[in-house]
């Protein structure tokens, strides 16, 4: 069992920037791949950037490059989402998750999920 707590959220104007943190418990870190998804009012959960156990491989959604970074600090067992030059789109609860196996691009390959926060862009 793996326990996921997501932090940092906000509510920020547009061009802004959020840091959001994601602390693991339970079992090895590094044995998980972690990724953000992000779900909107009315939309389905999208993938937003992922990172490989040993974080030296990410992946990101096209809507996302050059603006969002994920890093793991695996020594303190956290996942972070740096978010810059945010906009009005990018309001969402964002949810942390861990996987082991599978694409981490895909939903399906997370068995673990944190509880979510909120992130509000104005305009």
């Amino acid at each position: 069992q793996v326990q996921l707590v997501e932090s940092g959220g906000g509510l920020v104007q547009a061009g802004g920037s959020l840091r959001l943190s994601c602390a693991a418990s339970g079992r090895t870190f590094v044995d998980y791949a972690m990724g953000w998804f992000r779900q909107a009012p009315g939309k389905e959960r999208e993938f937003v950037a992922a990172i490989r156990g040993s974080g030296g491989t990410t992946y990101y959604a096209d809507f996302v490059k050059g603006r969002f970074t994920i890093s793991r600090d695996n020594a303190k067992n956290t996942v972070y989402l740096q978010m810059n030059s945010l906009k009005p789109e990018d309001t969402a609860v964002y949810y942390c998750a861990a996987s082991t196996y599978g694409s981490p691009r895909l939903y399906s390959a997370y068995h673990y999920w944190g509880q979510g926060t909120q992130v509000t862009v104005s305009s």
